[in-house]
């Protein structure tokens, strides 16, 4: 099938699709004697298996790391298991990190009058300046 089909049934954008062929998350695709990309079932499988990977926020390297456990049947779940936990970490991280960010900025917007006045300890801060507690 074209890039086109494919990207309709898989639901990944024919550019996506040809940036996952670029670094190697899917085989490149046979080509048809007119030129056109030539896909088939498996890589619109493959194709949905990482759209929903990166869905959940894994990385390019992480999606490759986990097709090459999925096409293992030899692998160990651990492994797989090690993969999702390192992201959960990641995610944890990175939650704490928004929090932090919507403290600073909550705490910012309760001191800042919101009125008439010029001055503004939002503007201040990310100027460099101290704001006072």
């Amino acid at each position: 099938m074209k890039i086109g089909d494919a990207a309709k049934q898989s639901g990944v954008p024919a550019k996506t699709i040809r940036y996952y062929e670029s670094v190697g998350l899917i085989e490149a695709a046979t080509r048809q004697d007119n030129g056109y990309r030539d896909y088939s079932e498996t890589d619109v499988h493959t194709l949905r298996f990482i759209s929903r990977a990166r869905g959940l926020g894994f990385t390019v390297k992480d999606v490759a790391m986990l097709l090459a456990l999925y096409r293992d049947s030899s692998r160990a779940s651990a492994d797989v298991k090690a993969v999702a936990a390192r992201h959960v970490d990641r995610i944890d991280e990175k939650i704490a990190e928004l929090q932090s960010m919507r403290q600073t900025l909550l705490h910012l917007i309760d001191r800042c009058h919101g009125d008439d006045r010029p001055d503004c300890p939002i503007l201040a801060d990310l100027a460099g300046a101290r704001v006072s507690a």
